[in-house]
């Protein structure tokens, strides 16, 4: 494979920030970083590297797949939650960088607010990857669209419906979907869409890729013919407090056995995980035979691994 573009040294922070082309390259890279996996060939392209993870918020999927994502190119991954950091609350974001990046070759970084690995990239000379954020989840956007294109042989023209909380999410589905080509929609109640930005950088994004983006608020006209339909929990990390009140306002959105029957016969059933199950969707259907939401978190380590290789190493594939 020849590598189209270079990612050497760059931020991924959110996927507006990419073309189609660099997408494009890092799925490639994850479905090689994939099959390399798979027959046990060593790929060891960031030998004697280190990558500082940064964990504000608790993670299962995130810490495992970039630890042993890391491990497996050969480099060492250095945990560090909140308590080790204190960021904003001791040293300043901006010192954590500077400090950071003297010691390691990338920072990986899971956090309630953008803002907080916008400020890390701009002060670290290393890349910054964003693990998760309120507005942006890159990784796992990534890994859904490696599993889109492993499932159905294509994203171009596929329908991805995405049911729920405009959350972020949501904001790298549709970013990442209507760069790739893909018919991107949304259901949500009214109140919950997403960012009007992100609305306006997807109807962009198809415009120039043949893809489109469509925004609903009845779950069943948005779900009719989707080759695709996600979901993901009704309260994010942080809003608990609401959690009681959201409940009552998404239960018509609950992706059930009634929902999908509007979808294609072939539809498949992502979710980022972890699913509230009997919440936002039923057991019938997250473990059905249209289900792929453990292919899903399996590829976060690959499309992870091809990020890191790709920015921290500047592989030439």
């Amino acid at each position: 494979m020849n590598m189209v573009v270079s990612l050497a040294g760059r931020d991924v922070l959110c996927l507006q920030d990419f073309t189609r082309e660099e997408l494009e390259t890092i799925l490639k890279t994850a479905e090689m970083m994939k099959i390399w996996n798979k027959i046990g060939k060593p790929h060891r392209v960031l030998e004697g590297k280190t990558l500082a993870m940064i964990f504000q918020k608790p993670s299962t999927r995130t810490r495992v797949s970039f630890e042993v994502g890391i491990y497996q190119l050969g480099g060492y991954g250095l945990y560090l939650n909140a308590q080790d950091l204190q960021l904003r609350r001791g040293e300043t974001i901006a010192d954590t960088a500077r400090v950071l990046s003297r010691y390691v070759d990338g920072i990986m970084a899971r956090v309630y607010a953008h803002k907080d690995v916008e400020d890390l990239a701009k002060y670290a000379n290393v890349p910054v990857i964003n693990g998760l954020s309120d507005f942006s989840h890159p990784c796992q956007a990534l890994a859904d669209y490696q599993t889109i294109l492993e499932k159905k042989g294509r994203i171009q023209g596929v329908r991805v419906v995405y049911v729920g909380d405009g959350n972020n999410v949501a904001h790298s589905l549709m970013i990442a979907g209507t760069k790739l080509g893909a018919h991107v929609v949304v259901a949500t109640p009214e109140g919950y869409e997403p960012d009007e930005r992100v609305v306006k950088w997807a109807e962009k994004n198809a415009a120039e890729s043949g893809g489109s983006f469509e925004l609903f608020h009845d779950p069943v006209k948005a779900v009719k013919d989707a080759d695709v339909i996600y979901t993901d929990v009704w309260a994010s990390m942080g809003e608990e407090a609401e959690a009681e009140e959201r409940r009552k306002v998404f239960k018509p959105f609950q992706v059930n056995k009634d929902l999908v029957k509007h979808a294609k016969p072939d539809y498949i059933f992502m979710h980022c995980l972890p699913a509230h199950r009997g919440e936002e969707v039923t057991n019938e259907v997250v473990d059905s035979p249209n289900s792929v939401v453990f292919d899903e978190a399996e590829n976060r380590l690959h499309a992870q691994k091809a990020i890191m290789a790709l920015v921290m190493g500047g592989i030439k594939v």
